[in-house]
């Protein structure tokens, strides 16, 4: 009897081994092919048309759905019931669905913004009052980085649900600047002056023509427009050379830039 025992036993440590030794096979082997998949993901990825900061939020997605796939095979090979398993993971991701809610949110936020494209990498956006150039679109949240280099991460579900300014989906953009002059000043002679400063920068196109017009009657002003059109590369270098021409133009012409001002009448007594 206690070597029929000891046979047993030792029939169900081969087999536990055995098991083991399948489910570790099987974990390598799947490591191994998910490796495989995953590298010739990121080369098909790398030659497609989709964008290159929507390719980590197509790995990571892929990522998980292999280890599942892995998981789910070396538990049947322990003689684990995956049914139950599956049926424990679906409950389970009910639960977690309900807990992470807002998180599942964003990951369906990403999605989205793969079919739909609103922007690139590299792109310049603003949502939400908050601007920078787009560095990558991750499972959960995308990152912007500002002109002045802070890195920004923003939820994909506010991303989706908000509206979004794309600056550089266009290769040109319109620069806008208004410009105060009293009442005084010619308007005749301000637009000429405009007009000059615009068709000195080679940057800034003849066509679109510049727009050049008043404004509006303020209370210590008349407001001048003008508005040119540039490559969206160098949108900053024509505010900056507009706003410091007009200036020097102005001032050289003698074209009055109004400020606000306070008299103070003092009153002597009697």
């Amino acid at each position: 009897m206690d070597l029929l025992m000891r046979e047993v036993i030792t029939l169900n440590v081969k087999a536990g081994l055995i098991s083991m030794g399948k489910a570790l096979v099987i974990l390598i082997i799947g490591l191994i092919i998910a490796k495989i998949i995953i590298a010739i993901s990121r080369s098909a990825l790398e030659k497609s048309k989709m964008d290159h900061a929507l390719h980590r939020f197509v790995i990571n997605g892929l990522r998980v759905i292999l280890g599942v796939f892995i998981a789910v095979a070396v538990l049947s090979s322990l003689g684990i019931e995956t049914s139950t398993f599956i049926a424990v993971l679906g409950a389970g991701g009910v639960a977690i669905a309900l807990a992470l809610k807002d998180s599942l949110a964003n990951v369906a936020g990403g999605i989205i913004l793969i079919i739909t494209k609103p922007f690139r990498k590299g792109d310049y956006i603003d949502i939400l009052e908050i601007a920078g150039k787009v560095e990558s679109i991750d499972l959960l949240y995308s990152t912007l980085k500002s002109i002045d280099n802070k890195v920004i991460s923003i939820p994909n579900g506010k991303l989706t649900n908000s509206v979004l300014i794309n600056y550089s989906r266009e290769d040109l953009r319109r620069v806008d600047c208004t410009f105060s002059i009293s009442y005084n000043d010619d308007i005749q002679q301000v637009k000429s002056i405009l007009t000059a400063i615009a068709e000195g920068n080679p940057d800034i196109l003849k066509e679109p023509e510049p727009i050049i017009g008043v404004a509006g009657h303020f209370e210590n002003s008349i407001g001048m427009d003008l508005k040119v059109w540039c490559r969206n590369e160098v949108y900053w270098d024509v505010k900056y050379y507009l706003e410091e021409e007009v200036k020097m133009a102005f001032d050289k012409a003698g074209v009055v830039i109004p400020f606000p001002q306070l008299d103070v009448n003092l009153k002597k007594e009697k």
